[in-house]
């Protein structure tokens, strides 16, 4: 039953609607003035607040204001004798919901109300949306090893600045998922979050996909095309793969990074560009420099901060959340009611060798959702895990 307040200084206008909404099934309480209704209205919810503006005390418009200013989230419905055009103007741009003149309308009420349930029923829809949104992106890296903790707490210290971070790790562990948590918790989160992987771009062309082009460039370039580093300027550009960038690449991309400047293919003119840089790599770039394979500039100014996320090998007690993780997310993708791995499945999945980490754990549990009955067994997760080609 939605719980209204009435503030008015007039007994006979409260016991009237007090009535109205008594018959409509409401729970109603009161207030003579200002002051008292404020404080009833910051003591506990109302579903509404119906609230006069010339009273003794403090009058309406005050209390709206108050109100406001504790963010008392019930909508406020002005209602007066002497109300007009710019008095109700007045009370929307303060925050109240509605303004009514007296004497009241029971239908202008009754649809009022409604409107203002039904804005309650959205707020607190929305309220729900928001927190869900940001479970899942708190949650996108899942695991409570040492590790992971490692890696979460790094995120939390890191993420604030605009210092660039290396990640490495093997292929499947996850690490545009720390790329992507580094951006959400930075100050650059509202600005965009672009993605190069380097090992899928023609060592040709991965210099026009880095810097853009102009129109006329080489053949194909039929008008001018901005590339990634301007796109992510005042974002995130995350170079994923980076040790299979070619020599020539590795050289322009040293360069914006010293100079904060790029220059597009068949331009001369210098851009000024801003993004935060995160590069991942599946290579050892030590190595990779030992055998002349990558510039040890570059790597030196990629790896301000290290950040390595370990294989699923090695972090096998985070299996079970993993796989509850992606079986809930599979389900629902595939609009299939949700169902549940037994004891020995759980078992299995962490005796699995994980050769393709996070992401085959992910693949085989997708099939296994697909083609398995309501429990996910032992048996079906060696039998998913080994199939037989």
């Amino acid at each position: 039953m939605a719980k209204i307040l009435i503030i008015d200084d007039e007994k006979s206008i409260r016991r009237a609607l007090g009535e109205i909404l008594e018959f409509e099934n409401f729970e109603v309480d009161e207030a003579e003035d200002g002051l008292v209704g404020l404080e009833k209205a910051k003591a506990q919810a109302y579903d509404i607040i119906f609230c006069d503006i010339k009273m003794p005390k403090m009058d309406g418009m005050d209390v709206l204001t108050e109100l406001q200013k504790e963010k008392v989230e019930s909508p406020i419905i002005m209602i007066s004798g002497h109300g007009n055009i710019e008095t109700a103007v007045e009370a929307i741009k303060r925050g109240a919901f509605d303004f009514i003149e007296k004497p009241l309308d029971l239908n202008r009420i009754l649809v009022t109300i409604r409107n203002a349930k039904d804005k309650q029923t959205l707020v607190e829809e929305t309220k729900i949306l928001k927190k869900t949104v940001q479970r899942f992106k708190g949650s996108s890296i899942i695991g409570e090893t040492p590790e992971i903790l490692k890696i979460k707490e790094m995120i939390a210290k890191v993420a604030p600045s605009d210092a660039r971070v290396l990640i490495t790790g093997e292929n499947g562990t996850g690490k545009e998922l720390v790329a992507r948590s580094l951006h959400d918790n930075s100050g650059r989160k509202d600005e965009p979050f672009i993605e190069v992987n380097c090992p899928a771009i023609p060592s040709e062309l991965i210099e026009s996909e880095l810097f853009g082009h102009e129109k006329g460039a080489f053949t194909s370039a039929v008008k001018q095309k901005k590339g990634k580093f301007e796109l992510a300027s005042g974002g995130t550009l995350f170079l994923d793969e980076i040790g299979d960038m070619s020599a020539s690449a590795q050289a322009k991309v040293l360069r914006a990074l010293q100079e904060n400047t790029i220059q597009r293919v068949g331009g001369e003119k210098n851009i000024s560009v801003s993004p935060r840089v995160i590069a991942a790599t599946n290579k050892n770039l030590r190595k990779e420099i030992e055998e002349g394979n990558f510039r040890e500039d570059l790597f030196h100014r990629l790896s301000v901060i290290l950040l390595h996320v370990p294989s699923l090998n090695d972090r096998k007690s985070d299996i079970p959340l993993l796989a509850d993780h992606f079986l809930t997310m599979v389900c629902a993708e595939h609009g299939i009611p949700r169902k549940k791995f037994t004891n020995d499945a759980l078992e299995a999945l962490k005796n699995t060798n994980w050769t393709g980490n996070i992401r085959e754990l992910r693949n085989i549990i997708e099939r296994m959702v697909i083609l398995c009955d309501k429990e996910i067994t032992g048996f079906d997760v060696n039998t998913f895990s080994n199939p037989r080609g």
